[in-house]
Order: C-alpha cells, then structure tokens, then sequence
C-alpha cells in the first residue's frame, strides 16, 4: 500500500472524527472573544508587531500564511467551524476584518506577566473593554453590522493562556523551584482577568490548560542534560505544566462558586497532546517529538537559528503526518485530533458539550 493510499485513509479517519466541526447543528452560534498566545494567534503578531510569518505556514488549509504558527488551522479555527462561525480575526487586524462574530485579542508570545506590555493578558482584556465601549458608541450613532450590548452578555469567552509563562521563565534560566513560585501569579491574573470581563456581562468562559511543555522539540533541542520521562520528554517542564494545571482546574472551580450565572468550563489539553505524543503511531502520526519544518535533521529538527519560513529550513512532505509544526506549535492535523477530542467533552470540567454554547 503507497504512502499516499496510507495517507487518504488517515485524512478521511480525521474527517470521521470531526463531525460536529463538520456537520454542526448550531444555527444559532454564540459570538466568540479569545485571549491567549500564539496557540491561538490568528494573526495578531504580524497584524500588531509586523513581524513576518512566511510560508510554509498555512500551507495546508489557506495555501498562503495568514499570520498563524501552523501549516493550517488552529484549534480555536476548529472550535469555531464547530459552531458554524467564521474564523475569528486578530482584533489588531484592521484591514478585511469582520468582527460580527466576535474578536480575537491573542497574540504570540502573550504571558501573564509581566502586566502592561505588548500583549499580556492585562492589555488583552483592556483591548476588549474598548472594544465593547467603542461598538456601544457606533450602535448608538446608529452604525449598523456593529455588536450590540446583549451580544457582549451571550458572548463565549475563551481564554488560552499560561505557556509563555512557564517556558520563558526555563529560558531565562529560572529554577524549578522559581518557576513553582511564580504559578500563584500566573493564576491570580487570570483571575482577575476572568473578573473583569465577568464585571462587563460576560457570563460564559472556556479555559484551557496548558500543554505538555517538556515535549515540545524546541525544548528538547535546546535543553541539555535535564531528565527524560518514559515519553522522551523533559520530565521537570512537564511537571511544571501539571502544577500550573492543577492550580488552574482550581481556581476555575472557585470561579464558579463565587460569581453568580456563570459557566466556567476548564479543558484539560494537557491530558489530550500527552496522549497523542504517546500513543502518536495509534493515530497516524510519526515522530511526535521531530518538528515538520525546521532545521537540524533528528531527533527534533530544531534550530533556533534556522527557524520556520526563514532562509536555510527544511520542511517535511505535505502528505507526512507530524505532531509538531515548527518545534512549538502543532500541525492542522494534530490540532483537528486535539480540537476532535474537546468537542467530545470527555476533557471538560464539567462534561460540557461545546455546542451548549450555540444561542
């Protein structure tokens, strides 16, 4: 059997697991606002910073970069068709944009902390705040295609954010024990971001935990001597990222508690990347820690002075199935498996349908 027959047997098993963002029911979807990093950045980098993000990113859905680290879509693309909505745009986009459905504030490399820069979640949340003052004052000019206020109120909120936080401080040579330390910060400001859109009617949120960081080959190319798990992976990041997650499922079950109307879903998206990295054969992919594109060869394909879409990288077959786009970021194949098993809900707390969300 070629390995292109292997490969049209594996996207129409994809295309099997994917019936809600396939088939969707929902007629009526919610409007979507997301705030997070570049797991979600739907181009919000190249929009506010210019930075270049050059094919071969998006070569597998748009054929054309649209700003997103991946050869296609994201997982918030996915969530989104699920509930048969456009594609969100970078809310810093200000050419072609359509905000109807909503906004996106992400923007790669967004963290936490610290506060009032370009473009923590701080900023995120001010940038809506003036998003929604600003649609108000078009409305009442009588500006038609603008939100209204009850769209602000029904609107799903979904929050991506925490990687950076955690990676940036390894990277600057931070010790465990100061990357532990640093957690309570880290969630005391999603807290109060979660607040604060709370205080302007939102009512609805999605938040999602943090990955696998130890499996990143980004990581693992430029951490030496650090201690592996059974997976190949940097044992101490990944415990990191389980310590954050924990705090975080935490802090969403107190959020529910203390505001009133409110749905607070936490997603373990922790518990799904691991198991594509462990169980990557089961589900088609190979070498679930080597980047597609990059440069260096194995094991990871990883070289930080030859990265992605700039001179010098090497890029897999299109027909290949990778885990891994870059080092850091995830394939549109990967992420249509991960965005398949959240619509599931069997990683959800509570069991919520995403669906549950359409008006």
């Amino acid at each position: 059997m070629s390995s292109l027959h292997n490969y049209c047997c594996i996207a129409i098993l994809s295309f099997l697991l994917l019936p809600r963002s396939l088939h969707s029911s929902c007629t009526r979807p919610p409007v979507i606002f997301n705030f997070g990093d570049s797991n979600s950045d739907t181009g919000g980098l190249v929009a506010g910073l210019g930075f270049p993000v050059n094919l071969p990113n998006g070569r597998a859905f748009f054929a054309k970069s649209t700003g997103r680290l991946s050869d296609g879509r994201l997982i918030i693309d996915f969530l989104c068709q699920s509930l048969n909505t456009s594609l969100l745009s970078p809310y810093l986009d200000s050419l072609g944009s359509n905000f109807s459905n909503g906004a996106n504030f992400a923007v790669a490399g967004s963290c936490t902390l610290p506060k009032n820069v370009p473009f923590a979640l701080n900023i995120q949340v001010q940038q809506f705040t003036h998003f929604k003052a600003r649609s108000a004052e078009l409305v009442n000019a009588g500006v038609n295609g603008v939100l209204g206020i009850e769209s602000f109120s029904d609107a799903l909120y979904i929050i991506d954010i925490g990687q950076n936080d955690l990676a940036d401080s390894f990277s600057k040579g931070l010790s465990y024990v100061q990357v532990f330390n640093k957690i309570p910060s880290v969630l005391t400001e999603i807290q109060v971001a979660v607040k604060e859109i709370y205080n302007q009617g939102g009512r609805k949120f999605w938040v999602h935990n943090t990955g696998p960081l130890g499996c990143l080959p980004q990581k693992l190319a430029l951490v030496r001597n650090d201690s592996l798990d059974s997976f190949g992976c940097i044992a101490s990041y990944n415990e990191v990222a389980q310590v954050f997650n924990e705090g975080l499922r935490k802090l969403c079950q107190e959020l529910r508690s203390d505001m009133k109307d409110v749905s607070v879903v936490y997603v373990d998206i922790y518990s799904i990347k691991l198991d594509i990295v462990a169980n990557s054969s089961a589900y088609g992919f190979s070498s679930p820690l080597m980047a597609c594109c990059g440069s260096g060869g194995p094991p990871y394909n990883y070289d930080k002075r030859v990265t992605c879409g700039f001179p010098g990288y090497q890029v897999c077959d299109q027909q290949s199935r990778f885990v891994s786009w870059d080092g850091v970021h995830y394939t549109e194949a990967a992420n249509a498996l991960i965005a398949s098993k959240i619509l599931s809900s069997d990683h959800s707390i509570p069991k919520v349908n995403f669906e549950f969300f359409c008006q």
